[in-house]
This record gives structure tokens, C-alpha cells and sequence, in this order.
């Protein structure tokens, strides 16, 4: 079976800048893929673009062998990319498992709060729970978003993600600001993702974190691909040492 997200000669420019140079790298359903590389090394702007918030210049995107290269977002998570971003964004003024529900309809449309039938409404919730159970959020279902952590928000915005039943994840920085333990359940939780069939795609500046989960990494250095392999291959490569300034405890 090929891959099911394929990055294609991708290129990102703003102005005189180039973000991402001729990019290329594939991702299969069940694989845990990360993206490395120093601040502005254009790991950002590629998931914007993967998921629809940026257009790129040059280059193709294509997901389940079709192109979904300048698709608007919501289209792109209707076809099966859904993601989570730097900093939590849950829709204060509402109980945890209407944000996970949320996560559903952003995939296959409707609000949230419209009229369905019961079976519906039984099947949706039925499912939201189990999610809340999934990531360990249990006891917390019906609590206003607001009294969460910020490391329970983290949990939540995995728990709304996978409620659109996506075939790939996108998570960007997924680790930062948790505590160890924290940082723990996380690990566990991209991994049992990963089981389920699910690609991931992880951004990651915390290597301690990343490279143990990661079956691949791809790394990049001003907007270029300059390194891809095992964990093990990439902690060896020159070329990600100098990117790194040679701090090989950061690997």
C-alpha cells in the first residue's frame, strides 16, 4: 500500500524569504513521522500548508492519492487531515464533551447543538466519551473548558481531533509546557493513535520526547530537507549536528 500523505517539491516563499525549499517526504497510515529542525526552519509553514492555512508557490500535496494542494481548511478535514496547534483553542462557555463533539462536525458538517435524531445524538456522545476516556479525561467530561489545565486543554484538543475520525494527524508541538508526567500520557497517547491505523505527522522541539515515539524523522534546516531516517541515523548525521550547532545533547 502507498503512502497516504505524499509532499511533493513543496516550496513557500514571503518576499525575498525562502520558508520551504523544494520539500519532499511521505507519511503512511500507522507511522509516527517527525519534523525537525531549528526555529525558523519551516516546520510550521509546511503543516499551514498540508492543512490548508497557507498556499504554497511551487509543488503538490496530494492525501489518499488525491491533490488537496489549495484546498481551503475545512475541506481538508472533511477529506481526513485534522490537527492541533502550538497554543490550545477550546470554545470556552461549554463542557469538554461538546468541544470533543465539535471536532466531529468540523469533519462531516452540522452544529453541535442542531436538531438530530436521538440515535444520532446517542451515537455522537456515545463516541465523544469514549475519546474523553481515550485520553484520560474521564472525570472531566462535563467541566467547563475553562477550569482545565493547560495540560488537560492539550488532551482535549487530541480528543476533539480524533473526533473526526481522521486517517492523519498533524500535531504541532504537542509537548510543550507539560510536566514529565504529562509528557508521559501524551507519548502513550500518540502511540495508541498510531495503532489505531492513523498517520501521525509531529513537530517537535523536544528531542527527549520525539525521537523515542518517532518511527522516522525528517529534518529540515532553512526551509530544506537535509536529513531523513531512523532516529538512530539522524542522531549520526553531521549535517542535523551542524544544525543543531552541534549540541549533541539536543538529540
Amino acid at each position: 500500500m502507498g503512502p497516504v500523505l505524499e509532499v511533493r517539491n513543496l516550496t513557500k516563499r514571503f518576499g525575498g524569504l525562502t520558508a520551504v525549499a523544494g520539500l519532499e517526504f511521505d507519511l503512511r497510515d500507522g507511522e509516527i513521522l517527525g519534523l525537525i529542525g531549528p526555529n525558523g526552519a519551516g516546520k510550521t509553514t509546511t503543516f499551514n500548508i498540508i492543512a490548508g492555512a497557507e498556499r504554497a508557490d511551487q509543488g503538490e500535496v496530494r492525501f489518499a492519492g488525491e491533490s488537496i494542494l489549495g484546498l481551503p481548511p475545512h475541506q481538508i478535514a472533511r477529506r481526513g487531515i485534522m490537527r492541533t496547534f502550538q497554543h490550545n483553542r477550546p470554545f470556552s462557555g461549554m463542557p469538554v464533551i461538546d468541544n470533543v463533539m465539535v471536532g466531529a462536525h468540523t469533519r462531516f458538517g452540522g452544529n453541535v447543538f442542531s436538531k438530530k435524531s436521538s440515535f444520532e445524538e446517542r451515537t455522537q456522545r456515545q463516541r465523544a466519551n469514549e475519546l474523553i476516556e481515550f485520553v484520560g479525561l474521564g472525570g472531566l467530561r462535563d467541566a467547563d473548558v475553562g477550569t482545565l489545565s493547560f495540560g488537560q486543554g492539550r488532551l482535549l484538543e487530541i480528543a476533539r481531533a480524533l473526533a473526526g475520525e481522521p486517517r492523519a494527524i498533524l500535531f504541532d508541538e504537542p509537548a510543550a509546557g507539560l510536566t514529565p508526567a504529562e509528557l508521559d500520557r501524551l507519548g502513550g497517547i500518540i502511540r495508541g493513535i498510531a495503532q489505531r491505523g492513523i498517520a501521525v505527522l509531529l513537530i517537535e522541539h523536544d528531542m527527549r520526547f520525539l525521537l523515542p515515539l518517532a518511527g522516522r524523522v525528517v529534518v529540515l534546516n532553512f526551509g530544506a530537507r537535509i536529513a531523513e531516517g531512523t532516529p538512530q541515523e539522524v542522531r549520526a548525521n553531521r549535517a542535523v549536528m551542524d544544525a543543531y550547532l552541534g549540541d549533541a545533547a539536543a538529540l
